[in-house]
C-alpha cells in the first residue's frame, strides 16, 4: 500500500471515529453493558476459531526468529481469553462514571460550580505483540464512551482482525456503531506516523510497546501522549521481614512470568537479613536458570549455590528492564538506601517492600515516587485487572493527567458545569 492511499485511510478512519465518538459519548450504560457481556460471549464461544488465528501469527513469529518472551506475549491461551472475558464482564458490572456530576458547590454570587466526567473523544492505540490488548482497549473504550482507532503490531495482525471482528459485532449486538472501535488494517508504518498526526480527529494516543516504539510516538505526535518507556520494577526485601513471605514474593514478582513490564527486575536485600535471604532466592532462582547480575555482597553469598549464573553487575544493570531470565541483586544497609536506589534507578513503574515494620511500610509508601507502590506482596499485581479495573488501557508512568494502570477514569476529563437561576456578574 502506497503512502498516498495510507493517508486516505487513516483520514477515513479518523472521520469515522470523530462520528462513531458522538454517538458513544451519548450511550446508554445498558447499551454499553450489553456490548460487554456480548463481548465476553463471544470470547468464549469462538475460541477455536481464534486459535487458528493466532496460531498462524505464533508460527510466523517463530520462524522469523522472534524470541521467546515475545513469542509468548503473542499467545492467545484458553486463560488470556478468559481474562478478557471476564474483564470485560468486571467493566459492564461496574458504575457508569460518564454524567457523573462532582464537587458542586454555591458560590456567594449564587451559582453553583461542579465538575461533570465525560469522555475524551477519540483515542488511538498503537501497541505491540500482546493481542489481548485489542480487547482492553477496545473494552474500556466502550465503557468510557469513547471511540478509538487501533494499530497493533504486524506481527499479531491475524490475531487482532479475527478480535476486532468480534469487538464489531458485540457493538452492532446491542446498537452502538460499529466504527466506535477501528483497526488499522495495514501494516504500513506510515499509518502510525498519521495516527499520531492527526490532532483534528484524535484526542490522545497511547503507545504500549518497547522502549523504542514509545520513544518515538513521544517525539513525533502532535497530539497529548500517555506512555511509560519501561518498567524497571523492585523487590526490596526490609530488616526485618518474615523470610518465608519473602522468599514466595521474590520468586513470583520474577519468575512467574519474564515479559510482563511488571515482572520484578531488580532485587535490593537490606544486610541484616541478606545472609538467611539470599541462599533461599538464589537457590530458587538458580534451579529456574535465572542469570543474576550482583553486587560484591550479593555474590559472596551466592557463590556456593550449586549451578548459580553470577555476573558482576555494572552501572547499567540497575537501569535495565530484562523482560528475560536475568535479575540485578543488591545489598544495601537498610530502607533508606533502598528508597534512594529506587528514586535514582527505577522507571516510576512499581516498587514492592517485604517487611513486618509498620513504619518502614509507610516511610516505602510516602516516599518512593512510582507509579504503584507495595507493601508484602509481588509487583506482578500491578495491573487493571488485577486492581479492579475491569482491564486497562496501559499503566502510565506520566505525573499528570493518569498514572499508573489507566482504566475507565483515564479515559475520561472533568468539564466545569455551571447552574444558575438568572444571576449575572456586577
Amino acid at each position: 500500500m502506497n503512502t498516498l492511499s495510507t493517508v486516505d485511510l487513516m483520514h477515513t478512519l479518523g472521520v469515522q471515529a470523530q462520528a462513531a465518538a458522538a454517538l458513544m459519548a451519548k450511550a446508554p450504560a445498558a447499551r454499553k453493558n450489553q456490548a460487554l457481556r456480548a463481548l465476553a460471549r463471544l470470547l468464549r464461544t469462538q475460541g477455536d476459531a481464534l486459535a487458528a488465528h493466532n496460531a498462524q501469527d505464533v508460527q510466523r513469529a517463530q520462524e522469523a526468529g522472534l524470541s521467546a518472551p515475545m513469542v509468548d506475549r503473542l499467545r492467545l491461551t484458553p486463560q488470556v481469553l478468559e481474562t478478557c472475558a471476564q474483564g470485560c464482564e468486571q467493566l459492564a458490572a461496574m458504575p457508569d462514571i460518564i454524567g457523573q456530576i462532582v464537587g458542586m458547590q454555591q458560590q456567594p454570587s449564587g451559582i453553583r460550580v461542579g465538575q461533570m466526567r465525560v469522555p475524551i473523544g477519540v483515542f488511538g492505540m498503537i501497541y505491540e505483540s500482546r493481542p489481548n490488548v485489542t480487547i482492553e482497549a477496545a473494552s474500556l473504550s466502550i465503557k468510557s464512551g469513547n471511540a478509538c482507532i487501533l494499530r497493533g503490531g504486524s506481527e499479531a495482525l491475524a490475531s487482532n482482525q479475527a478480535l476486532a471482528a468480534l469487538v464489531v459485532q458485540a457493538l452492532e449486538e446491542a446498537g452502538l456503531p460499529a466504527h466506535g472501535v477501528q483497526l488499522v488494517p495495514t501494516t504500513d508504518r506510515a499509518a502510525v506516523g498519521q495516527l499520531i498526526t492527526m490532532p483534528q480527529f484524535v484526542d490522545v494516543i497511547i503507545p504500549r510497546g518497547g522502549k523504542g516504539l514509545i520513544e518515538r510516538i513521544s517525539a513525533e505526535a502532535k497530539v497529548p501522549v500517555i506512555k511509560h518507556l519501561d518498567g524497571n520494577c523492585h523487590t526490596y526485601v526490609d530488616d526485618p521481614c518474615d523470610i518465608d513471605l519473602a522468599v514466595k514474593v521474590a520468586d513470583n514478582a520474577k519468575t512467574q512470568k519474564y515479559s510482563p513490564c511488571n515482572a520484578t527486575e531488580s532485587l535490593l536485600v537490606a544486610r541484616g537479613v541478606a545472609a538467611q535471604f539470599l541462599p533461599r532466592i538464589g537457590a530458587i532462582y538458580a534451579e529456574k536458570g535465572i542469570e543474576m547480575r550482583v553486587c560484591e555482597a550479593s555474590h559472596a553469598l551466592l557463590a556456593l549455590i550449586p549451578g548459580v549464573k553470577l555476573v558482576p553487575a555494572t552501572e547499567q544493570d540497575w537501569s535495565e528492564e530484562y523482560l528475560a531470565p536475568i535479575i540485578s541483586i543488591k545489598v544495601v544497609a537498610g530502607v533508606d538506601e533502598a528508597i534512594a536506589h529506587i528514586n535514582r534507578y527505577s522507571s516510576r513503574h512499581t516498587e514492592a517492600i517485604l517487611t513486618r515494620d509498620h513504619m518502614h511500610a509507610q516511610q516505602f509508601l510516602r516516599e518512593v515516587d512510582s507509579s504503584s507502590v507495595m507493601v508484602n506482596t509481588s509487583t506482578r499485581f500491578a495491573d487493571g485487572f488485577e486492581y479492579g479495573l475491569g482491564a486497562e488501557i496501559g499503566i502510565s508512568t506520566d505525573k499528570f493527567h493518569a498514572r499508573g494502570p489507566v482504566g475507565i477514569e483515564g479515559l475520561t476529563s472533568l468539564k466545569y458545569i455551571v447552574l444558575g437561576e438568572g444571576q449575572v456578574r456586577g
